[in-house]
């Protein structure tokens, strides 16, 4: 199975979001953060984490570019609590027993999307947002030769 990690390419990240995530953390889109939002929400001091912004899945912070990695089922069904109790806490979901599934959905999501490429395929994301609602296009780019570990944190 499949995941994406965040890395870091250069030390942007910290510069442009508030509340970075750190490398190796596994990450998800994290579009649920957005769905409410209005032109008006995208201020200077958001934009970066509307427009490009992955979810880290320890601190809960943004990054730019995650990296396709494999994952245990152990790890996955961990990031599914760590996810549910997340969106008990800081998204009001009533109990855990409601915000599993949910918590599931999004990662499920992200493993259909990494399932199919190589490890240390780079995804980054530009959200946007339409008429219909908020919108993510990923765009991915294979391995190029050199592992990423070579120039970029990554996790262990």
């Amino acid at each position: 199975m499949k995941l994406a990690r965040v890395i870091r390419l250069d030390g942007s990240d910290a510069e442009v979001y508030s509340h970075p995530a750190e490398p190796g953390e596994w990450a998800i889109p994290g579009t649920f953060a957005f769905s409410n939002w209005a032109d008006g929400d995208i201020t200077s001091d958001t934009r970066e984490a509307f427009t490009h912004g992955w979810l880290g899945l320890e601190g809960f912070g943004r990054a730019t570019v995650v990296a396709v990695a494999s994952i245990t089922d152990a790890e996955r069904d961990a990031l599914v609590e760590i996810l549910a109790f997340h969106f008990t806490e800081a998204w009001g979901a009533p109990h855990m027993e409601a915000a599993r599934p949910v918590a599931e959905e999004e990662i499920a999501q992200m493993t259909t999307l990494c399932e199919d490429q190589p490890d240390n395929t780079l995804i980054v994301l530009e959200r946007s947002l339409t008429t219909a609602g908020v919108t993510d296009r990923f765009r991915l780019i294979p391995p190029q030769g050199a592992s990423l570990e070579t120039f970029a944190v990554h996790g262990d």
